[in-house]
């Protein structure tokens, strides 16, 4: 008869397990553990106080355990405290605490803007393990749902239609309720039926959101007219204005979300509107280290590109040799702003087909002037051999990065509203990112100075 191992499920344990042995020695659970006890985390510990009642769970577990829920493509806090306590990493990591669901998400709202900053932390972690080349950095955006339905979205235009449906509602129940009883005016007016204060409240809303499409608008106009007249003064002309940028009005098409009203809709990689922000990175094309990372409302990639650049520069200490980015990030400004800090740049100025890369040899034309255009420099750049081999990589460096992000741990949409919430996951998620290439390149984490 066959043998088999012993199976005693219900056996007992003469002496407690370790936990060290629940794992293999080389898991991710035990290197960022090592990583966070070396990262600092003052910020974090700055929002505690000496209250009294039961002690908080520490500070380093909490964020140990979020940032293995992120790297596993875990975020929502109620699958987090099943995982601590069906899963044995999170469970290694925790210490065997579980935290309910409600305290793991008022950690991260309480400490969102901390968490979010932990992610230069990453960046400088992986300079000093020698991945942050910036021989070159590639650039690229993606759009990522709102915590927010598109249908829950009204344009200026309908919003004045609406508007003015509602106030006639209004005004015509009150002239009906006089005409019907004079003697229960009192009554009507005091006491509104819930379908006339549902109009109320969907006016007040409505009236909010008009507004501050309104005062965007302006703000719009104040900035550009203030960009026309520097150009004007640095051009030696007078400048006249021809309208008064508080007199401006919102376009009809304009839209705000009434659930999260700093999300907007924009296209995504599949030519589908949705309820989006637009996140956006620089990454170092050697080692797909994120140096820098963005988020915002704006849904066109070109004037995101300098202040990433920037904060590359900022991030690493460092300028980058080389940027690439795609047809979306092309202007004359944007190429002549990176010419001026010495970058190279390959940026097309429209889309390639993907038959030009085929192509063995370059294109027999003259190398353009030095006073030509960003756009002629940029084509004939891209037209020769080395210029081709050089932007391929752009495609196999940061677009696998949002692959990784995005599909290989679910991203599919932010948890919280709002623009600094929001900002800040992604922050958090690049963190993450970064840690699994650390983790992938078995970098060891100094610890913190003292």
């Amino acid at each position: 008869m066959k043998r088999f191992k012993a199976y005693e499920p219900d056996q007992c344990y003469l002496l407690p397990p370790s936990m060290k042995e629940w794992l293999p020695s080389d898991h991710l659970v035990y290197f960022l553990s090592d990583v966070v006890d070396s990262l600092d985390l003052s910020a974090v510990y700055a929002g505690y106080d000496d209250g009294v009642g039961q002690p908080p769970y520490h500070p380093r577990m909490m964020v140990k355990v979020w940032l293995y829920g992120y790297c596993r493509g875990i975020r929502p806090s109620r699958k987090l405290e099943r995982a601590l306590h069906e899963d044995v990493g999170f469970r290694v990591l925790s210490g065997n605490q579980q935290p309910d669901h409600w305290t793991l998400s008022e950690f991260r709202r309480r400490h969102l803007d901390a968490l979010g900053n932990l992610f230069l932390q990453t960046v400088k972690l992986a300079q000093q393990a020698g991945l942050v080349k910036l021989g070159q950095v590639a650039i690229d955006g993606t759009k990522v749902k709102a915590y927010a339905s598109k249908h829950a979205a009204m344009s200026y235009g309908r919003m004045v239609k609406e508007e003015q449906r509602l106030r006639g509602e209004i005004a015509r129940y009150f002239e009906e309720s006089e005409a019907a009883d004079r003697e229960e005016e009192s009554k009507h007016h005091d006491e509104l039926p819930e379908e006339l204060r549902t109009a109320g409240k969907r006016l007040a809303a409505i009236e909010t959101a008009k507004r501050a499409l309104e005062e965007e608008a302006k703000q719009r106009a104040r900035y550009e007219q203030g960009e026309r007249r520097k150009k004007a003064q640095e051009e030696g002309r007078p400048f006249h204005p021809t309208k008064n940028p508080d007199d401006t009005s919102p376009k009809d098409n304009a839209q705000r979300n009434f659930t999260d009203p700093e999300s907007r809709i924009m296209k995504n990689a599949d030519q589908a509107f949705i309820q989006a922000y637009n996140a956006q990175v620089a990454v170092d094309v050697d080692s797909q280290i994120i140096v820098a990372a963005d988020l915002s409302n704006q849904a066109a990639d070109g004037p995101h590109l300098l202040p990433l650049v920037r904060d590359v520069m900022r991030n690493c200490d460092e300028k980058p040799s080389e940027v690439l980015a795609d047809a979306g990030y092309f202007s004359e400004a944007n190429v002549t702003a990176l010419e001026r800090e010495a970058i190279s740049v390959l940026i097309p100025p429209g889309r390639i087909r993907h038959r030009a890369w085929r192509r063995e040899s370059a294109q027999i034309v003259p190398p353009p002037g030095e006073d030509a255009a960003a756009a002629e420099r940029m084509r004939y750049r891209l037209d020769q051999p080395d210029g081709r081999e050089r932007y391929r990589k752009r495609e196999c460096s940061v677009e696998p990065v949002y692959g990784q992000i995005k599909e290989g741990r679910g991203l599919r949409q932010f948890q919280l509203r709002g623009l600094a919430k929001v900002k800040a996951l992604w922050l958090f998620d690049c963190a993450a990112h970064n840690l699994l290439k650390l983790y992938g390149g078995r970098a060891c984490p100094q610890p913190a100075p003292a």
